[in-house]
């Protein structure tokens, strides 16, 4: 049930994205070809760039999203982070192209024309990405989606983009000339920067990049509040699509008989769940206290003999 449900949230975001994002798409090639404003391309390059995004993810959640297999028995996450990261070149290119055309437009200036319609049409692409980013915020909510938590921050982004883009062409109107390509090279570097964050994120996600100090920070708490748990060490962690996958060695009493030990296990293994109440893969290995205690001796006199 809690994956079906995590799977019908992550896929309304994305569908209401692709949605709102098509509307704007179309508004703003209008926009654009009716006003030659540097800014609206600017703003409709990074449009197409936001429908390309979301529908890569939208597929790529469908392949993410399946159970662990025979071949993959760690599941299908990473295959996010893959798409990241062609989304990220993508982008960058983009950004490229917006720089060179924006630069092109402070030597060689040109009059907006419907400069009324560019004013609309960016209100309409604000109240739409309004929308986009009210229903992220809920699914975000529900699933403590990766994916979506990463296309929300960029479309908040995109709030202070169209806001831009509206400024500029306001301000051309009323005959401020270098507004409308300015903004344009600033709208650039800002899609250069998503692109370097993007890649830096999947890249982390690729590389198993440990979870933040403050989750292991967490886990060790909810470990040694255990009444039959002395510690823990060897703690590692990484993330993998919507999995976090825990791999520990907990320190126990030798007297404690096979069967309590496992049973101390799934006690502290529900615990962490009921913690952070997402989907975690949580690996244990038990180790007599007297073993730890032999194990601290031994790399002791080796740092001692250093």
């Amino acid at each position: 049930m809690q994956h079906r449900s995590y799977e019908f949230w992550v896929k309304t975001a994305s569908l209401v994205t692709i949605v709102m994002v098509s509307l704007m798409i179309a508004a703003k090639s209008w926009a654009w070809l009716a006003s030659g404003s540097a800014s609206m391309l600017g703003s409709l390059t990074d449009s197409l760039m936001d429908i390309t995004a979301s529908l890569m993810s939208f597929l790529v959640l469908g392949y993410a999203l399946r159970p662990a297999d025979d071949d993959h028995r760690f599941g299908h996450g990473k295959a996010e982070a893959l798409a990241g990261l062609a989304q990220a070149a993508f982008i960058a290119g983009s950004g490229c192209f917006l720089a060179f055309h924006g630069i092109e437009r402070l030597f060689n200036p040109v009059t907006l024309k419907h400069s009324d319609l560019g004013i609309w049409v960016s209100i309409f692409a604000i109240v739409c990405t309004l929308v986009v980013v009210f229903v992220q915020t809920k699914v975000i909510n529900h699933t403590e989606s990766i994916a979506i938590k990463a296309d929300s921050i960029h479309y908040k982004g995109d709030l202070i983009l169209n806001l831009a883009v509206l400024l500029a062409i306001v301000l051309a109107k009323y005959g401020v000339a270098y507004a409308d390509p300015l903004f344009a090279i600033g709208v650039a570097v800002y899609l250069l920067y998503n692109s370097w964050d993007i890649a830096r994120e999947s890249a982390d996600h690729l590389m198993d990049k440990e979870l933040p100090d403050e989750e292991k920070q967490q886990i060790l708490a909810i470990v040694n509040s255990h009444q039959d748990v002395f510690g823990a060490h060897d703690i590692r962690t990484r993330q993998g699509g919507k999995i976090k996958f825990i791999q520990m060695h907990l320190e126990l009493e030798d007297s404690l008989s096979l069967i309590r030990a496992h049973q101390v296990a799934d006690e502290v293994e529900a615990l962490i769940q009921t913690h952070f109440d997402c989907e975690m893969d949580v690996l244990m290995h038990l180790d007599p206290l007297s073993v730890v205690k032999k194990h601290v001796k031994v790399l002791h006199k080796i740092d001692k003999n250093r």
